[in-house]
């Protein structure tokens, strides 16, 4: 699937150490994910664009074990010097989202709970 640039491109890339952790997608909750994603790269490219927000659900479910790495490669040209922060922080999502029971990386959890907290306090 890798062309020879992206080849060369994996070699001479330094990735963070959790990325060569594997995901097992089934493990994970791919909704909780899109929304995260979806949200990311809003916030990074500053609108909604829907290719690359699809490029990345292909990416990350087409297969059950994703690859973090040519992922980074590929998203290079869409999301340009933050590709790598955001690949590492949704491999952390994605591995601490196929270590919990419900399939929800505990860092969402916890931000939803803070949220639902903050809402009670402005209601109340």
């Amino acid at each position: 699937m890798a062309t020879g640039v992206d080849a060369k491109l994996l070699k001479s890339t330094k990735f963070p150490p959790e990325f060569n952790q594997k995901v097992d997608m089934q493990k994970v909750n791919v909704q909780v994910m899109k929304k995260w994603i979806a949200n990311r790269v809003i916030e990074i490219l500053g609108n909604e664009d829907d290719v690359v927000i699809e490029l990345i659900f292909n990416l990350i479910e087409g297969g059950r074990y994703p690859d973090i790495k040519s992922l980074q490669i590929q998203l290079t040209g869409f999301l340009d010097k933050d590709t790598p922060t955001f690949c590492r922080d949704l491999w952390r999502l994605l591995l601490s989202a196929q270590a919990s029971p419900q399939g929800v990386p505990k860092e969402l959890l916890e931000a939803k709970k803070l949220e639902l907290m903050q809402e009670k306090v402005g209601n109340g």
